[in-house]
């Protein structure tokens, strides 16, 4: 076992590496990386099971700094390990097109697991990764082969703690008794604004000891404690546990530790020289590590050693269950099953033939029921909604009472609800969906926008998506959601009008692998729209002629959602006067803007000026296709309590009032 004083040796590397990094960037938080060097001295030298020159590996165990803004932490842990991180690469620390970015940034970097920065998201994140290990080991285990078998470790500071978020997702993972679940709370005391007692005087323990955790305590600085406490972690498997660290942050800073001096920027090159000499650092060059120190921390044999002998047990798994085996295999590298084009077109196919006028909350259930029984990665869940959004099915099993299952009730935690779907998407295995009404996207809303930036296939279904919820009034009515999430880098936002546009939604959604999907879904019935077999293969291009002009194109009618009815039933009036419009539906707007220029002409020709859109949702974001000179019907306020029709007439989104657009215009 290594001695104390070599152990603190290794952790002063951690050190040394996020201060001259800091210093260099100008930038940056030491203070965090210098507190909690001994906790990951620690966990990544004796505990992490993880292969440095395969991050992919999939039974590695799962690390998450959520604390963020100590990311030298972890780019100093991935450098000295042995992952395809160089020094230049550490000198680099926040510069443009860096591996070594200002937050961890999941994709620019083998061995980051998530992207963390905004506080309480990654301990939400770390949810996630044990319910789909959870789940995913339930799921392919047999008795004599433990193919799915590791741990996620999470370090969290007192940010992460203060952020709602951070409750929301550790309440459940406490109900949902996730043992392989490990925290390490960097208990410093410090924040930006300096001590914290001030105003955050939480009883962190009973907390967390409410929540259904195991809590211990340890000196975050006192190698042994840290170690004791990490044994003991593990040995509990039915309940997550938080390890509570005491430390001093920026330990080693004579001048500045312990103080928000060292918190958020550089300790300054004379502090800088102070420390090395309290640390007993030979070396004053800049990042300068010896050869004894790195093949200290070399973790490339030991992972090169965990990994063949899990790819041997795996092997005799596959022996001895060639079918799940081969499941195991595609569902983790997330291809979709072989014949799920053709299913879902069937399904499609069907859905036209029977025309149904329903919801497309209820024609959204309808395509879970028919797509999931294929799709056995489908890990879905609503915010307390189910009966609400219609997620669940007939095959659903909630994991609550069964740990093979296929369905989260998630409670009352839309924003922990989105940030735990992103860390299942992050692990792999699984596609999840998530479920509240379109007004509640608020709450998860800078979730939604990480699995865009992570670029994760997470499905979010949102009900009750305009004023036509009626009576619940302006708080339950969404009129700018829609609008906000359009504008969402990556991210694609589906309005369907119907039961055809709502299952290609759906197929589209589950094979856009690098990018999450909204689903924006009425609580009120829809009219089915009729289509050819060229229509419903142009409905994957996000726009489409809907209903063609009579004789010469006049008037363009742009419209997604319940609002195509009233659009169809303009054309017709509109044509039957002699007036050549056409309709043009657009559930997926940033899909449409991704056509060839050819197809965006061929529905939307640059020569007719005159285009009307129509969504009961803020009008503003349509100017970008029928132009400062055209007309949109939608909303400029909040809503109203009302039922459905009242409030369609008393907002002016009405039939008539396309009718009158139209005949302005030309």
């Amino acid at each position: 076992m290594p001695t104390q004083l070599n152990q603190r040796h290794n952790a002063n590397a951690i050190r040394i590496l996020a201060m001259d990094a800091v210093q260099q960037a100008n930038s940056g938080h030491p203070g965090a990386p210098m507190g909690m060097a001994d906790i990951a001295e620690v966990l990544w030298r004796e505990f992490l099971n993880h292969n440095p020159k395969n991050a992919k590996w999939p039974n590695r165990d799962r690390f998450v700094l959520s604390n963020g803004h100590g990311s030298m932490l972890i780019y100093a842990l991935l450098h000295l390990t042995g992952y395809d991180l160089s020094i230049d690469d550490i000198k680099a620390f926040r510069q443009l097109h860096s591996k070594t970015a200002g937050h961890p940034e999941h994709g620019y970097a083998d061995g980051i697991e998530t992207t963390t920065g905004p506080l309480g998201q990654g301990i939400a994140n770390a949810v996630g990764f044990a319910l789909a290990e959870k789940t995913l080991a339930a799921q392919f285990n047999k008795a004599d082969h433990a193919i799915i078998d590791h741990h996620t470790y999470a370090f969290l500071g007192d940010g992460c703690l203060m952020e709602g978020v951070s409750h929301e997702a550790c309440s459940l993972a406490g109900t949902l008794g996730l043992g392989k679940l490990i925290a390490y709370y960097d208990d410093n005391g410090i924040s930006i604004d300096g001590e914290v007692e001030g105003w955050f005087s939480d009883d962190t323990a009973k907390r967390f000891e409410a929540y259904g955790w195991q809590v211990l305590n340890v000196d975050g600085h006192d190698q042994d404690a840290i170690r004791k406490a990490t044994i003991e972690a593990k040995a509990e498997t039915t309940k997550p546990t938080l390890i509570i660290c005491k430390t001093i942050i920026g330990l080693g800073s004579p001048n500045k530790q312990g103080k928000e001096d060292c918190h958020g920027a550089p300790l300054g090159m004379d502090e800088i020289g102070l420390t090395r000499e309290a640390m007993g650092w030979a070396d004053a060059t800049p990042f300068a590590i010896s050869d004894e120190i790195y093949q200290a921390w070399d973790a490339t044999a030991k992972g090169a050693d965990l990994e063949a002998a899990w790819n041997e047990q795996f092997a005799k798994y596959q022996a001895a269950y060639p079918t799940e085996a081969a499941e195991l295999s595609r569902r983790l590298s997330g291809e979709l099953p072989a014949d799920f084009e053709t299913v879902a077109n069937d399904y499609i196919k069907a859905c036209n033939d029977k025309g149904e006028s329903i919801a497309t909350r209820k024609a959204s259930q309808n395509a879970i029921a028919a797509l999931a029984p294929n799709l056995p990665e489908i890990l879905g869940g609503s915010a307390d909604l189910a009966g609400s959004n219609l997620t669940l099915w007939s095959g659903a099993k909630g994991v609550q009472d069964h740990a093979d299952g296929n369905y989260v009730h998630y409670g009352v935690r839309e924003f922990g609800m989105t940030a735990i779907a992103n860390g299942v998407a992050l692990h792999g295995g699984f596609i999840p969906y998530t479920a509240t009404f379109l007004m509640f996207m608020e709450y998860a809303r800078n979730a939604v926008r990480m699995s865009a930036l992570m670029k994760q296939r997470v499905i979010n279904v949102y009900t009750h998506d305009s004023i036509g919820l009626g009576e619940d009034g302006p708080t339950h009515q969404p009129v700018e959601q829609v609008a906000s999430l359009r504008n969402t880098p990556n991210h694609f936002t589906w309005r369907p009008c119907d039961t055809v546009e709502t299952a290609v939604a759906w197929k589209k959604a589950l094979q856009t692998a690098n990018a999450p999907t909204s689903l924006i879904l009425s609580r009120q019935n829809l009219a089915f729209q009729a289509r050819t077999d060229e229509q419903i293969a142009s409905i994957e291009k996000g726009g489409y002629i809907l209903a063609s002009e009579q004789g010469d194109l006049q008037a363009i009618i742009i419209a997604t959602g319940s609002e195509v009815e009233l659009a169809m039933n303009a054309h017709k009036q509109l044509t039957e006067a002699g007036v050549g419009v056409r309709v043009v539906s657009m559930p997926c707007a940033e899909i449409f803007v991704k056509q060839s220029s050819d197809y965006i002409e061929s529905v939307l020709p640059s020569a007719v000026r005159a285009r009307v859109a129509v969504e009961a949702g803020i009008v503003d974001y349509w100017y970008k296709f029928v132009g400062l000179d055209g007309k949109i019907i939608g909303m400029t306020t909040f809503g109203e309590s009302a039922p459905a029709k009242d409030l369609f007439q008393h907002f002016g989104i009405t039939t008539e009032a396309v009718i009158d657009a139209v005949k302005s215009l030309i």
